[in-house]
């Protein structure tokens, strides 16, 4: 049954298996909205992190050997060598349809102009006494990405991650991906690749694949920074290699947050919902909502958009285990919900949503308006897809430029400087018992140099 709790009611639509958990009250709404939150924790990563351990250990003490045989258990073929050859990507390229080539073409431009105007300026600071001060700067020397298979060809998250990295400034860019039986990558993945100036594309995939590249291997060099999204395990691993090499962060499973009041359309809540649950069973679609009908409405209408949807069982077990609806008598009431749930996605399909944009605090991407569906930011709108889940909006933004990027302080004293800020220096030290600070500021004291 597909069942709707309202604030005072129970209501229920015939349905084959979709259920759609809606709150009573907003103690039940926090209640929900953390479940979500938490749907990846537990004895399921518990039993994952042991296979990550053993797995990462294994591809360090063994290399490619250890991948060879990963790689036949997991992804079901034989892999003589990992890297695809530079002809076949050209190949991939020049075999993908125009209509498509342009699509790439478009939301490379768009993208690549976005994070180009994210290069942070290095800082040159003169001080009172002659001092220079600055932080300069600079772009890691290998970037390794990471870019699903499985359930689906995600070249998006090629042109998210390699254009950021290209307009770092970064030298070498290694892909990784998971080949299906036959030892083959997504023709339109490759195409993506060609584009954005990959240097190297291996196809392998899971914990192993991060493995290889944090620790290196024969044939697959060692990185400074890895990015890109994948399951439980790659995850896992990537939080593991965390301290070996840099990262961009842990990705969970994706999830929307939709803001929707009396304006908001009806086919275009269910359709952004359902454009989130595809992705995986454990997607995450969330309506919080100022309008009564539309949650009354809104199970039927995803039911009639989920006819004949090739990802139906997707779908349903996303809505079913986490959707939710949520009732609220204000937007500001949304706004704070939204807020403590820190939803990666969140669009706002209300009347002003730039004024209610302004109260959010916490959100990986805000989409405002009707003509803002989160499928924009996914593809071509310009800003990074790769954002934070599972809460960590509180915290932590997009991917982009900086992530490929690290700084160095720079400080340079002049003499001036020096003597004129000796003495706190030597306090500080002695405050703090260590000797040998002080001694060193002494022992060029100006009067004894």
């Amino acid at each position: 049954m597909t069942q709707i709790i309202n604030k005072d009611e129970v209501q229920e639509t015939p349905s084959r298996k979709l259920t759609i958990k809606t709150a009573k009250n907003l103690d039940q709404a926090q209640l929900e909205l953390n479940k979500i939150t938490n749907r990846t924790s537990g004895t399921v990563q518990d039993k994952a992190i042991k296979v990550v351990e053993d797995i990462l250990k294994n591809v360090n003490e063994r290399g490619d050997e250890a991948l060879k045989e990963y790689t036949s258990r997991f992804d079901g073929f034989l892999a003589e060598s990992f890297q695809v050859p530079s002809d076949l990507i050209i190949k991939a390229w020049e075999e993908t349809n125009k209509e498509l080539q342009d699509a790439l073409l478009l939301a490379k431009k768009r993208i690549e102009k976005f994070h180009s105007l994210q290069v942070p300026n290095n800082i040159s600071y003169t001080g009172p006494h002659g001092e220079s001060l600055g932080r300069r700067w600079s772009p890691v020397e290998k970037a390794g990405i990471y870019v699903p298979g499985g359930r689906a060809a995600y070249p998006s998250t090629v042109l998210m991650n390699a254009i950021p990295a290209y307009v770092a400034g970064v030298k070498q860019t290694i892909m990784v991906s998971p080949a299906n039986s036959k030892g083959e990558l997504n023709q339109t993945v490759l195409a993506a690749a060609h584009i954005t100036g990959i240097n190297k594309v291996f196809r392998i995939g899971g914990a192993q694949a991060i493995g290889a590249l944090a620790s290196g291997t024969e044939s697959i060099p060692k990185v400074d920074v890895i990015t890109g999204p994948g399951n439980i395990y790659v995850t896992l691993a990537k939080k593991k290699v965390y301290g070996k090499v840099g990262i961009d962060s842990l990705a969970g499973p994706s999830e929307i947050l939709i803001i929707a009041d009396q304006s908001a359309k009806l086919e275009h809540v269910a359709s952004d919902m359902l454009a989130q649950s595809e992705h995986d069973p454990l997607a995450s679609a969330i309506l919080i909502t100022t309008n009564k009908k539309l949650t009354e409405k809104l199970p039927a209408e995803i039911e009639r958009q989920l006819i004949n949807h090739p990802r139906l069982e997707i779908c349903q077990e996303s809505i079913s285990s986490w959707g939710l609806i949520v009732l609220c008598d204000d937007l500001e009431t949304c706004a704070k919900l939204s807020d403590t749930f820190a939803p990666e996605h969140l669009e706002l399909l209300v009347e002003n949503p730039k004024e209610l944009s302004k109260i959010i605090k916490n959100a990986g991407a805000i989409f405002m308006g009707p003509w803002s569906p989160e499928a924009i930011g996914d593809y071509l709108g310009g800003p990074n897809h790769t954002l934070p889940t599972s809460g960590t909006a509180r915290f932590a933004g997009a991917l982009g430029v900086e992530t490929f990027m690290k700084n160095t302080s720079l400080i340079d004293f002049s003499k001036a400087a020096f003597n004129e800020n000796k003495n706190a220096v030597v306090h500080l030290a002695n405050s703090e018992g260590l000797h040998s600070h002080a001694e060193s500021i002494r022992i060029r004291d100006s009067k004894s140099c």
